[in-house]
Order: structure tokens, then sequence, then C-alpha cells
């Protein structure tokens, strides 16, 4: 797997610092799990997601740089590392729906809508961590 070095540093992280990424994805989850209001709900499974990605692309040992497009290249490696084309066809897709509730004045998240991208969030990241305890991380 390649790794664009305008958006990808090269660089070895400590388990610890694996781990800390993940439970910071874990805990955006949960803030959208225990959330009754769809706006919230969408945005904190987006920040999971994202966090997810940066999870595992620290995993796969390169670090990623801010810079406009960043999020586009986390969800393009975080698929290609899971091997599933949704989810960056899907993340892509809450990624411009951010975009448009930040940038554009905002948006309007269904009841329904939120909870589709949570339950997909969730089994993100389900995999994610399947993922990892195959590879004899400290997982």
């Amino acid at each position: 797997m390649r790794f664009d070095n305008r958006f990808f540093q090269k660089k070895k992280f400590e388990p610890r610092t694996i781990k800390k990424y993940f439970n910071g994805a874990l805990k955006d989850f949960k803030i959208a799990f225990k959330n009754n209001n769809p706006e919230v709900i969408f945005i904190f499974s987006y920040l999971a997601l994202v966090k997810i990605g940066i999870t595992l692309v620290a995993f796969s040992g390169y670090k990623i740089k801010s810079r406009t497009g960043h999020h586009i290249k986390i969800l393009e490696k975080l698929s290609q590392i899971l091997n599933n084309n949704d989810i960056e066809i899907i993340g892509d897709k809450m990624r411009k729906k951010r975009n448009l509730d930040l940038y554009e004045g905002g948006i309007i998240i269904s009841a329904k809508e939120a909870k589709e991208y949570l339950n997909f969030v969730q089994e993100v990241i389900d995999k994610a961590e399947r993922y990892l305890k195959s590879q004899n991380s400290l997982f």
C-alpha cells in the first residue's frame, strides 16, 4: 500500500499512542451513541470515523499531515486498510455533509439518517478492532 508523502509522513508510533488514538475514537462514538440530537450523533460519528482512520494509519507507520484534503486521504486509507470501499464512499458523503454544515450555514440531519451513520461507524470500529487484533497488535 502506497502512502502519498504529500499527506503522510513515515513515523513509528508507540503501541500506547495507537491505543490512545483508538480510545479517542471510542470516546467520540460513545458521545454520539448516548445522545438524542441527530446533529450531535452525526458530528461525533464522523469524528469517530476519522479518528479510527488516524489510528489505522498510525498503526501502518504513518502520520497524517494536516492540510487541505487530509480527511479525504484518511478515509481513503481506512477504506484500503480494511478492504471496504463503502468506508470511502459513505465516509466521503459524511465529510461533505459535515463541510456543508460547517462552511455553508448548516444542514438538517434526520434522526433516521443519524442512526444509519451511527450504525455504519459502529461496524467500522468493530472491523478496525478485529483488524488490529488479527495483526497481533496491542488489542
